[in-house]
């Protein structure tokens, strides 16, 4: 039973408002928030009825917030991110979490809620997240961090985060209990519209249904009793049973498709590199198959699935004072007159000041000052998350949960219909005849990314696909921040609150809207 009385909340780097939608719920009463992004502070005002001057703006520029109970901040998080630079400390971004410290330990609130990337927690980080423990430490707080996935609360996506729960009082965080993690009942299929319901396996609530009203009939859920896959990831430098590779898309004979094989599982060995994945040579291949040929490897540049990679440079004598900081940055890489194009990807300086490496290599080699030495062959799409012409993944209806959700707004889909297959490759041939060939398949709404997220479906965004996909993309998910803050309560930290359930054990979900 929810309690009369209110705790209070600031919300700081608010987005546009899922900290916010999670303590509501809970009886909070926000009384400021700080965000800089004009996009977010209209959404978040237009949602919550709130003035734009309750924003209390740029956190480097607030030098005091008024007394609260429970603090929030979903610090940036690129500093950290696989998709940033993961540049840490040393981008200003990441020196975002001394201001939030700062005004931590000015406004001493009984409790507070950090969120942040998966990738803080990495082992690469570990230096970082000890810093600012310690920071937290220091400021008379007691703490512990978890790493949690958004699916196993109540939320129909795999977003996995750094929370990080502290109390001014020591007795509190050892009375804190983290929310059992449980399956949810909604899956993918619960929400998209317009889908294959003469499948069994799909369910099309339509518009007006709520999909966290629990008097929705004829839920479904759904296994992957087969073993396979319920996406189909558009690649060429991973491979599996429901891998779609671009010589899969094209008409490319069965030796063409060996030799993107071989390159396939060679280039990602340390031998040709100090990079995650190195392109080859033609001497490499020729070292692993003396019988192909340059012009082979050629004519897979001309079918757009190769591309050539200059990859060794000589560097010849220069004057310094011709070149500028950038260029001069990355001839000091250079060992006994050559530079390799691994050593410069894996160079900090360069990562730090954001040097466009293809564009100032061009420019050294147009000043006579490199010489390529050195041509490579390497797949034409190497990056991720890009996928293979604008797509990485779709999605089956029968999916148990979408992928993060990104700023970007990540190259993700769904099938319009679900297909089932007695094997491997007629379940890979089924989907490419029956779903690519035929595009059954489609981005995601802004209604069905709302309740990715676990926002309200009516939750209101600006129209254009960019804008929301950024807004809902760098949000929390709400549903997440509700079991939390719940637990909080249910420790006694805020007078009142101490009968507050945490759901131990049980597997609803939580209603957001």
């Amino acid at each position: 039973m929810q309690p009369n009385n209110q705790f209070t909340f600031i919300d700081l780097f608010s987005g546009i408002g899922g900290f916010r939608i999670a303590l509501n719920n809970l009886g909070g009463h926000c009384l400021g928030f700080s965000e800089i992004d004009n996009d977010a502070i209209n959404t978040y005002c237009e949602n919550f009825s709130e003035a734009p001057l309750q924003n209390l703006g740029d956190i480097k520029k607030i030098k005091a917030l008024p007394a609260h109970d429970i603090l929030t901040a979903g610090v940036p998080c690129q500093s950290w991110s696989i998709a940033g630079k993961n540049l840490g400390f040393d981008d200003d971004r990441g020196q975002l979490w001394n201001d939030t410290l700062f005004l931590l330990n000015q406004s001493r609130p009984k409790a507070f809620i950090f969120e942040n990337v998966k990738g803080l927690a990495d082992p690469r980080n570990q230096t970082a997240l000890t810093y600012i423990l310690a920071r937290i430490a220091s400021a008379g707080y007691f703490a512990r961090h978890y790493v949690l996935n958004s699916s196993d609360y109540g939320v129909p996506q795999d977003r996995v985060r750094v929370y990080i729960i502290g109390f001014r009082n020591a007795d509190y965080l050892h009375k804190f209990r983290l929310p059992t993690a449980h399956k949810n009942h909604f899956k993918l299929a619960d929400i998209l519209q317009n889908c294959d319901v003469t499948n069994p396996l799909v369910l099309n609530l339509g518009e007006t249904t709520d999909i966290f009203d629990d008097n929705v009939a004829d839920k479904r859920r759904y296994r992957k009793s087969t073993g396979m896959n319920d996406f189909f990831l558009f690649n060429d430098i991973r491979n599996g049973p429901t891998t779609i590779h671009s010589w899969d898309l094209l008409d490319t004979t069965e030796r063409q498709q060996q030799i993107c094989h071989l390159l396939l599982s060679n280039r990602r060995k340390r031998l040709y590199g100090r990079l995650d994945g190195n392109p080859l040579s033609l001497a490499h291949f020729k070292a692993l198959d003396s019988s192909i040929e340059q012009a082979e490897l050629e004519t897979l540049v001309d079918l757009g699935i190769f591309k050539k990679v200059s990859y060794s440079f000589t560097v010849n004598a220069y004057d310094n004072g011709d070149l500028d900081a950038k260029e001069l940055t990355i001839l000091a890489q250079a060992m006994h007159g050559e530079i390799t194009l691994d050593v410069l990807k894996d160079c900090l300086d360069i990562k730090k000041f954001r040097i466009e490496l293809e564009k100032i290599l061009v420019s050294l080699m147009d000043k006579k000052v490199l010489a390529c030495s050195e041509v490579r062959y390497e797949f034409r799409y190497t990056k991720i998350s890009t996928g293979i012409e604008g797509i990485n993944r779709i999605f089956l209806p029968k999916s148990e949960t979408f992928p993060t959700l990104v700023a970007s707004d990540a190259n993700d889909f769904v099938a319009l219909k679900n297909i089932n297959a007695n094997n491997d490759h007629d379940y890979k041939k089924t989907f490419l005849h029956e779903i690519f060939h035929k595009q059954l398949f489609r981005r995601i709404t802004k209604e069905e990314a709302c309740l990715i997220q676990g926002f309200p479906r009516t939750f209101r965004l600006p129209d254009a696909r960019g804008r929301w996909m950024k807004l809902l993309g760098n949000s929390v998910s709400a549903p997440v921040i509700e079991q939390l803050g719940r637990a909080i309560l249910a420790t006694g930290c805020i007078e009142g609150f101490e009968s507050m359930q945490i759901y131990q054990n049980d597997d609803r979900p939580l209603v957001v809207g």
